[in-house]
């Protein structure tokens, strides 16, 4: 077999996507879709392995700037649109576009690549640690009520068009970016992603809504949902579908659930994705008949780990080396010191005795404080060589809410 992995050019993209979606299942996208992702996806690091004229594998990136504990947005390469034909497996193709892709990432400086895997156990071996947890959750509404706090009467919330309040929700959404680790800062035109609505992707339900929540005025937050109409013998029993839900204080955030819980001829709330820490698992009096369910989101893989780790604050004050494991990309082998607490950090070369043994693809899982590194020493994953070093470090790692990817990509 002669294959060769470039990056696409201009002109192949509709074959390239095509053979995407092949691998997905097969199932075309609507024109809408395709085009948004066309006007998202970045040419020269798309790549492409070709078999003479067929397409038989892709992968792509895109250029993200991810929130981090402290506030910082940090240069992260969002890796994408990865496949293999099944003609073409167990060939090495993925391995080769992983290999190529991150030696782009390095000479781009991004210290950060993160992804969402359909199958996890895939990425590991690249050094890909899960670091964000999603809850879904579905709240029977008939039995269920918000105890909103003082001052949530004093919301106003008005359904608008989705488009026509697309500029009010993303003033909502740049607010609340750096405030919670593992989101996105949305580049322009990933304002369009949310908006998305294909009809054979709604399940039933209606078009896309909006409520926007103000306060003297201003927006506040809102909520983007539909109804999926349902009816039984004793009468209505519809479902309120949520797309997604920002808020900039508690007071809002708890008047949005509330209305999206006392919606007419509804008797269940869908929540596809939502922090692990969310509001709404402490305003209702029952968190089981939520019927709440967690799986792992966002994966992270440090590219360069000195600047990766310098890129974010501390909750405490810490010194410690790490010996760090990295055969995919032996540029961040061997030991490293970090220093560093809630106002800044460095973490450079070392040839002192090291203090915890771990591999890059731990780092990822710990970077944004939603696994602690205690956690995944005691699964046997980091090994504490100086006494007192990993209880330490885990608090110093950890973070004052969980970090949270609010849409793929």
């Amino acid at each position: 077999m002669t294959t060769e992995l470039r990056p696409l050019r201009a002109g192949e993209w509709a074959d390239w996507y095509a053979t995407l979606e092949r691998a997905f299942g097969g199932t075309p996208e609507t024109p809408e879709e395709r085009n948004l992702w066309q006007r998202l996806g970045e040419l020269e690091r798309s790549l492409t392995v070709r078999d003479g004229n067929d397409v038989v594998g892709t992968a792509g990136a895109f250029t993200f700037r991810l929130s981090v504990p402290g506030g910082a947005l940090v240069p992260a390469a969002g890796v994408t649109m990865v496949s293999v034909q099944p003609t073409h497996r167990r060939r090495g193709l993925l391995r080769a576009m992983m290999r190529h892709q991150l030696a782009d990432i390095r000479d781009r400086r991004e210290p950060l690549a993160v992804l969402t895997a359909s199958e996890p156990a895939i990425y590991g071996r690249f050094g890909y640690g899960p670091a964000t947890e999603a809850v879904s959750m579905t709240p029977d509404t008939l039995r269920l009520s918000v105890t909103a706090p003082a001052g949530a009467d004093g919301v106003r919330l008005r359904l608008v068009d989705p488009e026509a309040a697309l500029a009010d929700c993303e003033k909502v959404y740049e607010q609340v970016v750096t405030g919670r680790p593992g989101m996105l800062a949305r580049q322009p035109g990933w304002e369009r992603l949310p908006l998305l609505d294909p009809e054979a992707d709604r399940d039933g339900a209606g078009p896309l809504l909006c409520v926007l929540a103000e306060v003297a005025g201003e927006a506040r937050g809102y909520a983007r949902y539909a109804v999926k109409a349902g009816w039984d013998g004793a009468g209505p029993d519809g479902t309120v579908v949520l797309r997604d839900m920002e808020a900039l204080d508690p007071v809002v955030c708890a008047a949005l659930w509330r209305y999206l819980f006392s919606i007419d001829l509804t008797s269940r709330l869908t929540v596809r994705n939502r922090p692990a820490d969310d509001p709404l698992l402490h305003l209702v009096p029952d968190i089981r008949r939520c019927q709440v369910r967690v799986r792992e989101s966002l994966f992270v893989r440090p590219v360069e780990v000195g600047g990766a780790l310098a890129a974010r604050t501390y909750a405490t004050p810490l010194d410690v080396v790490l010996d760090v494991t990295d055969t995919f990309c032996p540029w961040n082998e061997g030991r490293w010191r970090l220093t560093g607490d809630e106002r800044g950090a460095s973490c450079e070369r070392t040839t002192a005795p090291a203090d915890l043994a771990l591999s890059v693809r731990e780092l990822g899982s710990a970077y944004l404080g939603g696994f602690t590194l205690g956690a995944l020493a005691a699964a046997g994953r980091v090994r504490e060589l100086r006494p007192g070093a990993l209880r330490a470090a885990s608090a110093a790692f950890g973070w004052h809410v969980k970090p949270w990817l609010p849409h793929g990509f």
